[in-house]
C-alpha cells in the first residue's frame, strides 16, 4: 500500500485584521517582467505581448514598455503588476494620455523608488478605527469615491470602485460602485 503525501489543512487567517484599500482603476491589466539578465517583457492579464499588432499590444502597452525599457529596469528582477489606463481604455478618465499604475503600494509608494514613467494606484486612507473592519472600511472608501470622484484622476466623477487587500490572508477583494451585485460581463 502506498501512503499518499500528507497535505496539512492550512491555518485560517483572522478576519478582523488590517486592510489596505486602493482605488480600482478601470483600464487593462499589465505585467512587466524583468529577467535575471535584464530582459524586459510586457504582458496582459492572460498572455505575453509582443506589440506586433493591435491584438498583441494591449492598447499600446507593449510599445510603451519597449519605449520605457531602461527606466522600467529600476523595478528590478521579477513580475510587476499594474493597471494600464487612461485615454482610449475603458472609462478613459477624461485623459489625453495613458498611464501605468503599479499595484504594490507598499513597495512603490515613494516616487523616488519607482521608475519615473510609473505611478502607483492611489491608497484610500480609512480612519484607524475602521482599518480592521473590512465591511466598514469598504463602505467608507466607496462613500468617499461617490462623493469626491476618482483620486487617480481628480475631477472624474465616475470611478470604478475599490480593491481591498486583507493583510492576514493576502487576499484581494474588489467592490465596484455600479453593478457590484452582478457577475462580470452581465
Amino acid at each position: 500500500m502506498t501512503i499518499p503525501e500528507f497535505v496539512p489543512f492550512a491555518k485560517i487567517p483572522r478576519l478582523n485584521r488590517e486592510v489596505v484599500i486602493t482605488e480600482k482603476l478601470d483600464g487593462t491589466n499589465g505585467i512587466i517582467h524583468i529577467s535575471e539578465d535584464g530582459v524586459v517583457t510586457a504582458g496582459s492579464r492572460s498572455r505575453w505581448l509582443d506589440g506586433s499588432s493591435a491584438k498583441t499590444d494591449n492598447y499600446g502597452f507593449a510599445k510603451w514598455v519597449k519605449a520605457n525599457e531602461e527606466d522600467l529596469k529600476k523595478l528590478g528582477q521579477g513580475y510587476h503588476f499594474g493597471e494600464w489606463w487612461g485615454a482610449g481604455i475603458q472609462r478613459r478618465y477624461d485623459m489625453t494620455e495613458k498611464k501605468f499604475s503599479l499595484f504594490n503600494i507598499k513597495r512603490w509608494s515613494e516616487p523616488a523608488e519607482r521608475p519615473a514613467c510609473c505611478d502607483v494606484v492611489p491608497q484610500i486612507h480609512v480612519p484607524t478605527y475602521l482599518s480592521t473592519n473590512i465591511s466598514a472600511a469598504a463602505d467608507f472608501a466607496i462613500g468617499m469615491l461617490r462623493a469626491q470622484g476618482s483620486i487617480a484622476a481628480p475631477g472624474f466623477m465616475q470611478p470604478e470602485g475599490i480593491v481591498v487587500y486583507h493583510s492576514a490572508s493576502g487576499v484581494l477583494l474588489k467592490v465596484t460602485l455600479e453593478g457590484d451585485e452582478k457577475p462580470k460581463g452581465e
